[in-house]
């Protein structure tokens, strides 16, 4: 049965939930940060899914950055498999803007995240799930 490792529950924000991934947005405010997670127990490498698995997370891996692109019209989207802190696999798509505050550098351990207001963060949860559903992930 799957779990969503606890780091991702504590620091996401459930977006929606595709046929194979569920879509979380980072709580923080400071970047338009997207994370998708297959379901599937026990992955930790893209290579952990079947073959049809792996074509479905790309479809949707492609959906959630047209998507993202629409919404915030970004100067660059940024795509990460990390994996080194967090192992359950999953795939960052953040917006990169010239003018935010990591640029050009990567975004992560640069500055504390800032949480998103309640309102806010069920704006852009509801305006990604929506753009989502148009795109037929």
């Amino acid at each position: 049965m799957f779990q969503l490792d606890h780091r991702l529950q504590q620091d996401c924000l459930l977006v929606t939930e595709l046929p194979l991934s569920l879509v979380l947005l980072m709580n923080d405010s400071q970047y338009p940060w997207a994370i998708l997670v297959p379901k599937i127990q026990g992955a930790r490498e893209i290579l952990d899914l079947s073959i049809a698995q792996q074509q479905q997370f790309w479809v949707e891996s492609a959906c959630l950055t047209r998507a993202m692109q629409k919404r915030y019209q970004p100067d660059k989207m940024n795509l990460a498999a990390l994996g080194n802190v967090v192992e359950q696999l999953h795939v960052h798509h953040i917006a990169r803007f010239r003018h935010d505050i990591a640029w050009p550098a990567p975004v992560w351990g640069r500055h504390p995240a800032i949480p998103y207001k309640p309102e806010q963060a069920a704006e852009e949860c509801q305006a990604i799930s929506q753009l989502l559903e148009e795109l037929k992930a």
